[in-house]
């Protein structure tokens, strides 16, 4: 398999929250600056929608009739869209602080929403207890809260199972949860475990835990649960971890698998897609140190297939249903600039080709 890029298309602000069309041909992005666009990936063309969040915009779903985008930002809030006028329908406050990141269902009837900030609460700068619900989870088409859940905060990451029956999230301290979404008592996980290989401890300038699972997802099957992040290191504030991937059976929290040694560089790693083969997914984020921050590794095995260096930090990533398109979400450097002058655009939206 290998990855050649045919088109990138810039944006006024570094791309977050990635959603698209089934063939690639629509991209819709969310930005830094609290906005949200659609992009034809053919044209480049784009078109803004009405109402911007009040800060960054993290995340947007496109739910399966085409019709309607879901976006989410740190401002806590969920606002639905209209595709075709790109005006707002909707605005839920879903939490007090940031939403890290959104998710939606496959049958598009439920989308998940993760929150908590990193507050010390006590003298091993362990996170303090949530103020809120961690995850909270609504319904796509009344906008009405569906269940909400707790974990230790913050809480960075989320997905659904392929059954839309289950929601999984991950946290700074490397803690996986999944709830059983029908479940009628709700509130307490039917599975859950910790990674340690996720989070470091910081010794060097300051004491602070940082890291964390930034990507989740379930495997097609829906055995299994994918998570990816950045390994321990002394000094957090380098971001020079090992990249790394687990995979775990979700169901007893036992590790399946994990990055090979001599097939990783470090830097954060915070996409995660499967190819619609089944037998590939694609693990993405920004190098610091290393050859490339967007692999392909062979599911089998867990080996890595392909790799590239994008030469930026790929934040999202969505395989075209037929998966022989890939398209991303992307934050450049401001590069150099110049006093009085503004800052160049810092948002792409990428398509790839895949080969064989």
């Amino acid at each position: 398999m290998k990855l050649t890029r045919t088109k990138q298309y810039e944006l006024p602000a570094g791309v977050m929250g990635l959603a698209t069309t089934p063939d690639g041909a629509l991209a819709y992005a969310a930005c830094v600056d609290g906005s949200v666009h659609a992009v034809d990936t053919a044209s480049g063309k784009t078109e803004v929608f009405e109402k911007h969040h009040e800060a960054y915009a993290s995340g947007c779903a496109l739910l399966p009739d085409g019709k309607t985008l879901i976006s989410s930002g740190y401002d806590g809030r969920l606002l639905w869209h209209d595709v075709v006028s790109r005006k707002c329908l909707r605005e839920v406050k879903a939490h007090e602080f940031w939403s890290w990141q959104m998710a939606l269902s496959p049958d598009g009837t439920r989308v998940a929403s993760v929150t908590g900030q990193y507050i010390s609460g006590g003298w091993k700068y362990e996170p303090a207890a949530e103020t809120e619900p961690s995850v909270r989870v609504y319904d796509t088409a009344s906008g009405a809260l569906v269940a909400s859940y707790s974990h230790t905060p913050p809480v960075l990451s989320c997905a659904f199972s392929p059954d839309s029956k289950h929601v999984a999230a991950g946290n700074m301290l490397g803690e996986v949860r999944v709830w059983d979404v029908t479940a009628k008592d709700g509130g307490k996980p039917v599975a859950q475990w910790t990674s340690p290989d996720f989070t470091s401890w910081g010794t060097t300038k300051s004491h602070h835990y940082s890291g964390g699972i930034y990507g989740l997802v379930f495997s097609p099957d829906g055995n299994a649960v994918l998570g990816c992040g950045m390994g321990p290191m002394g000094d957090p504030m380098a971001g020079n971890g090992k990249m790394t991937w687990q995979r775990w059976d979700w169901r007893t929290g036992k590790k399946m698998d994990q990055i090979k040694d001599g097939q990783h560089g470090s830097g954060l790693m915070e996409a995660l897609a499967w190819h619609p083969d089944g037998q590939h997914f694609l693990m993405a984020g920004r190098q610091a140190q290393g050859t490339w921050n967007v692999a392909v590794f062979n599911a089998a095995d867990g080996n890595l297939v392909t790799s590239l260096d994008s030469k930026s930090r790929l934040t999202q990533a969505k395989f075209t249903v037929d998966g022989k398109r890939l398209v991303t979400g992307v934050i450049t450097g401001a590069g150099k600039v110049k006093a009085g002058q503004p800052w160049a655009a810092m948002g792409r939206v990428q398509v790839y080709e895949v080969g064989a």
